[in-house]
Order: structure tokens, then sequence, then C-alpha cells
């Protein structure tokens, strides 16, 4: 039992360490095998037990930062998603009766099952899906145009299980040798596109655009009496940032305005007179009171102020945080606020995925000619952990915008991996769509991605990029390309997911015929 035990810790500690704040990536390359010794020959009940407690302690390692809102709460949220790994082992009980190579595919498919599943179950928390611990290792993620993040996890979990099935026969007799061929042929095929995508050049109008970092602590956020304090900095951000260079877009991050703008004029004016001055567009997140409703609703919401002061529109949050902006299942759950250790909001989830425009002009000067140029250009935005959720990307990206924008606030998770882990996040959603992705976050990390998934700049104060306030301008590429991901979607973790399912039903089968 000991030997288990420290195969479980091994294989919870190899995939921690795949992950921020430590970004080994190449451990997670490995990471299953200690687990996968540890299922084997295991009875199913066994199984589930030795997968949920790597599971537990990998979630334990990675999503700690929710103490900083709740101990109660994280420990709930570990045991839940640690419930995934459970079902994991559960469904390798049955997988085990099949010769290597159906084994090869089958513990990758199940796995994409299973992190589909956590992704869109329930609310969904597709948080530290196992393709993310590949962010930094660009060759290998750029296959997510095609599978999603989902592929670059299958593949992890194949190069596992060949190894994994190379070591366990090393002394018999079978072609230990085959599973592990074809998973290498396959890692260098996907490798070689990875690196002919890298190879891309994109051409399109450049847009100039700063990301601003106010670095508000969460504890005078919403104190009136820091009101003044906090529009001050964003105002000298935006103007040191448009005074710096032309600007021609100014990006603030959630929840940025500590008010209602639409209903207060004070907040207003402030943004209407400084989109006037700097003659550029500015995307603010703020909260949204819409008295006209019948139960007069709150929304977590973005509004796009043109560079004449004018509003092109706003987004209301379609996908809400549980237990943070609303409560499900309220009338149930009600009690949930005596618990809570901090208010939950009431929001109300917003319907329309609002795509914002706003006009590009240049004057542009050859060869003693000069025109003017004029360029409309739309983008839309997630709010907070919206990222996570790629089919939310993906239905903004089918609207042929030219960049996505992600405004949110982590910190409430203070000093911690929360941002780079959401971070992550993000890079695969501009793989997956070919899209830039900017990000604007309170606190941190607020940068810019590029199509290929890379971070091209980022906040920087005194040598962090974290809990410092400062801006960004950046120079991005607008394009607009539309991706096997973008078109269809899940389609692979769709077929992993027959896969896993038609497994079950057949192994459920030969065991009901063996009990008869």
């Amino acid at each position: 039992m000991l030997r288990k035990i420290n195969l479980i810790i091994l294989s919870a500690g190899l995939l921690i360490l795949s992950f921020p704040p430590f970004n080994i990536w190449i451990f997670a390359w490995v990471s299953f095998i200690p687990l996968l010794f540890a299922l084997e020959d295991q009875k199913p009940l066994k199984s589930f037990f030795i997968s949920y407690l790597a599971g537990f302690l990998f979630f334990l390692g990675t999503i700690y930062w929710l103490i900083h809102v709740t101990l109660p709460g994280m420990l709930v949220v570990v045991a839940y998603l640690a419930l995934y790994f459970g079902l994991f082992g559960l469904i390798l009980s049955c997988v085990w009766q099949g010769d290597d190579n159906k084994r090869l595919i089958l513990i990758p498919a199940s796995w994409v099952a299973l992190e589909w599943m956590r992704t869109n179950a329930l609310t969904g928390f597709g948080w530290n899906l196992l393709g993310y611990s590949q962010s930094y290792n660009l060759p290998i993620i750029q296959i997510a145009d095609i599978t999603g993040a989902y592929g670059v996890g299958f593949l992890i979990l194949m190069f596992n299980a060949a190894l994994y099935i190379f070591v366990k026969n090393i002394r018999s007799a079978q072609k230990r040798h085959i599973p592990l061929v074809i998973t290498a042929s396959l890692l260098l095929i996907i490798s070689g596109y990875g690196i002919f995508r890298l190879n891309n050049i994109f051409t399109g109008e450049r847009l100039k655009v700063a990301v601003v970092q106010g670095n508000i602590p969460q504890d005078e956020k919403w104190d009136r009496r820091f009101t003044d304090m906090i529009m001050s900095r964003y105002r000298d951000l935006t103007k040191e940032a448009a005074s710096s260079e032309k600007i021609d877009l100014v990006i603030w991050p959630e929840t940025s305005v500590p008010g209602f703008i639409q209903n207060e004029k004070e907040l207003f004016d402030i943004v209407y007179n400084l989109s006037m001055d700097i003659a550029a567009p500015i995307l603010v997140g703020a909260p949204r009171y819409d008295d006209k409703s019948q139960d007069d609703s709150y929304y977590n919401s973005a509004f796009l102020f043109l560079k004449d002061g004018s509003v092109d529109g706003h987004y209301d949050k379609t996908h809400l945080v549980p237990f943070g902006e609303y409560v499900p299942l309220k009338n149930l759950l009600s009690f949930v606020h005596r618990f809570a250790p901090r208010p939950i909001g009431d929001c109300a989830a917003g319907k329309d995925f609002t795509v914002f425009k706003f006009l590009l002009e240049r004057s542009i000067k050859d060869e003693g000619y000069s025109w003017k140029l004029s360029k409309k250009v739309s983008f839309s935005c997630l709010i907070c952990f919206e990222d996570i959720f790629p089919d939310i990307a993906r239905r903004f990206a089918g609207k042929n915008i030219d960049f996505l924008v992600n405004i949110t606030n982590d910190a409430w998770f203070g000093r911690s991996s929360a941002a780079y882990q959401h971070a992550q996040a993000s890079v695969f959603r501009a793989v997956e769509n070919r899209i830039n992705v900017l990000r604007s976050a309170n606190t941190g990390l607020s940068c810019f991605i590029d199509q290929k998934g890379r971070v091209t700049a980022r906040v920087m104060g005194d040598g962090k990029d974290l809990f410092v306030s400062g801006f960004k301008a950046h120079e991005i590429i607008l394009s607009r390309t539309r991706t096997l991901y973008t078109v269809y979607g899940d389609l692979f973790a769709y077929i992993c997911i027959f896969l896993t399912v038609f497994s079950i039903t057949r192994c459920l089968r030969e065991n009901s015929r063996r009990s008869s």
C-alpha cells in the first residue's frame, strides 16, 4: 500500500510542477506513469479512490489560492474536481482488459472526455486542463487550431501511456515498442505542423493598443472613499499612455469603474471627457444596473466609449462565477449566504454576444501623395474567467472579429499562481481561433498574446508583472482566420467521448456475460 501511495504522490507532484508557478512543462509528459502503475490490475472501486487521491493532491497544489477567498470553499472545489480523476481511474479499470494498442487510444480518449465534462458539466470549471501545461511549448500547442486544448492533453496522455506500456513489458516478449513508435511518430508530425504554423506570417492593418493595470486593492475597490483615487489613477495612466505615442484603443480591467457608469453622471463624464481628450476609444469594465427589467437586474459589464465620447454599446457577462456573482438554485441553496466569507453577488447573466466596433482613421503620406485610411475595427470582450470556456471564445471568433479582449480582476487570490494559470487559458483561445487576445487585469497579468500563442508584451513595474500599476502600449496585426476549431468546435472531444462511452458499454456487456 505504501508503494501505491508513493506512486500517487509522485504523479500529483509531477503534475503540479508542470503548471505555474513552476512551469516545468516537460514533467507533464511523464506525470501519469506512476499513476498508471498504481492503477494496474485494480478493482473498479479501488481504482476510483487511487485516482481520486491523485486528483485531490493535484488540485490542492494548484488551486490552493482559493484559500484567499474561502478555506471551506477551496476544499469543496478541490474535492469536487478530484471526482473527475476518480472517474478516470474507474474507466481505466475497464480499459485494462484490452490489448496495448487499444489502451494507447482509450486511456487519453477517456481523459479528454472527462476534461470536456469538467469544462461543461454543472456550471463548468475547465481550469488547469492538462494541455494548458504546455502553454510555453509553442510547437506542440499549434495543433489546438484543429483539436482545441483537448488535443494537446490527448497527446500528453498518449505519450504517458506509451511509456507505461513500454516499461511494463520491458521483460516480456511482446512488441512493447510499437505503441511508443506510433506515439513518437505522431509527436514528430504534430511538432512539424507546429513549426510550420509558427513560421506563418500574419499580415493586415496594424493597431496600437494600450492595456491599463490599475492595481487597486480589493478592500478599496468598492469603498466610496476611494472612488476619486481610483478614477484618477486610471485617468492618469491613460493620459500617460496616450501622450507617449498615438494610441488607437485603451483597455481598462474588469469593474475598473467603481460604480454604475450609466447611472452616475460624474463617473460617466470622466470617461466621456477622457476619450475625447486622448481622441481614442476606451473599453471600461463596470457594473450595470437595469432598472427597466422586471427584477431590477445587475450585470458585470464592459462599455466602449468612442473617441467622440459616445458609447458604442455594452456587453453583459454571459457566464457568471457560481457562489461569487450568483447562487445557483437560489431557493434551495439560500443558506450559503450565511457561511460565505464575503457577500455573494446577485448578478444576472447576459444573453447577447456583443461585437464592439470603432473606426480606425489614419493619414498616410507616400511620395508626395497623402490620403486618409478608414477601417472598421471589430472586437469582443471576455469578462473574468470566461476565457477558460473555449466555446464562448469560439462563438465570438465566429462573428468575424479582429481580436479578442479579456478584462479580469484576479486580485482576490493574492500573490499566487492564479493569474499565470488564468493567462494560460487565453494562450489557447488565441491559438484555437488564430486571433490576438489582449488581457487587461486589475493586478495582472495584463499582456498581449498573438495568434501563435506567444506573449509578446506585458505590463511591468520594478521588474514585476503582478501587483504593480502601469500600462503597456503595443502594436498588434489585425487578421481574420477561420480555423477548423472555430468552425467545428470540440469535434475532437466528441470523438473521444464516443470512444469512451463505447469502451465502457462494451466492458459492461463483457462483465455481464462473465457473471451470467
